[in-house]
């Protein structure tokens, strides 16, 4: 079935992404899920993505529902409170992909919609936001990996979500070992972003520093005996490919430090304890990553001002 009607919930840096690259697009309805102010907001401002205005529709779960494809792009932190909206758009014949971080957005999802009607997937994407314009280079960005779960087939969705974005510019990569790229990247989020928020210092840091290098190693062992217990090996690493950054390149979880805002810390290092307690293994590392990170939001909102 050919995918003729898309909605997007979440509009930062993944969702901008579809949005620039599906805008020009004339053969596909293409919407943003939004409510209330908000809605009012990107219907008067528009988005700002690498310095050009996009004005898409913008459609209130109701009216978008039955959407052949339903793109989740919010925050971690977010997406519990969007289910009730999720479980509004989808009927039987919605293909849904969550291209997040972590590694149980969609087993989030399936508390509220039926699980056959999720595709797994991530997106690779280096983004920044300047002034009130997301950034990021279109042309190098490696995009959306998606694959079933249990097949290591493409199945005829996945065929129609290649076609879906075979002529437009966002980089779409059909896989047949999904859930270990989720757990690759999500070994990378975890041992790259993390102790470079906490140091406050760019990506070199992991090159030029034992010790910094040392915290990292320790963080990908905890995933991969995570990942293990959870039934996906990745122990041979062969997914964990660190792509070239300046030496000052700063991660997500750093840029929201740097500008105050809460990170998804949850997302990251408190997943890993809840799976750790699960499986009974230990996480040290990710522990005191979660607890440090948390601390230094609490210094952002002024709760140690006491002068």
């Amino acid at each position: 079935m050919a995918i003729k009607n898309v909605a997007l919930l979440g509009a930062g840096a993944v969702g901008s992404y579809f949005i620039w690259g599906l805008s020009e697009k004339t053969d596909i309805e293409l919407s943003l899920v939004a409510s209330g102010e908000r809605a009012d907001r990107l219907r008067t401002q528009g988005l700002c993505i690498n310095d050009k205005f996009y004005h898409p529709a913008v459609k209130s779960p109701e009216e978008a529902r039955g959407a052949d494809l339903l793109i989740i792009a919010v925050k971690y932190g977010a997406l519990r409170d969007i289910l009730d909206n999720v479980k509004t758009l989808v009927t039987d014949n919605t293909i849904v992909l969550c291209p997040m971080n972590g590694v149980d957005s969609e087993e989030i999802l399936s508390t509220v919609i039926p699980e056959k009607n999720i595709i797994y997937s991530i997106i690779k994407i280096a983004s920044n936001r300047k002034d009130n314009s997301i950034r990021f280079d279109g042309p190098i960005t490696k995009g959306v990996y998606f694959g079933e779960k249990n097949t290591t087939e493409v199945s005829p969705r996945m065929r129609d979500i290649l076609d879906l974005f075979n002529d437009s510019p966002v980089a779409v990569t059909a896989v047949p070992d999904i859930m270990r790229q989720i757990w690759f990247k999500f070994a990378l989020n975890m041992s790259r972003n993390l102790p470079q928020a906490i140091l406050s210092v760019g990506v070199g840091a992991y090159d030029d520093s034992e010790h910094v290098g040392f915290i990292e190693e320790k963080i990908v062992q905890e995933v991969v005996d995570i990942a293990n217990a959870e039934g996906v090996d990745i122990s041979d690493r062969s997914g964990l490919f660190y792509s070239g950054c300046q030496k000052d390149a700063r991660y997500s979880t750093l840029q929201d430090l740097d500008n105050k805002r809460h990170t998804e810390i949850d997302m990251f290092a408190g997943t890993m304890i809840r799976l750790g307690a699960k499986h009974n293994i230990p996480v040290p590392y990710c522990e005191f990553c979660f607890h440090a990170i948390k601390a230094l939001e609490e210094k952002n909102d002024g709760k140690f001002d006491y002068e």
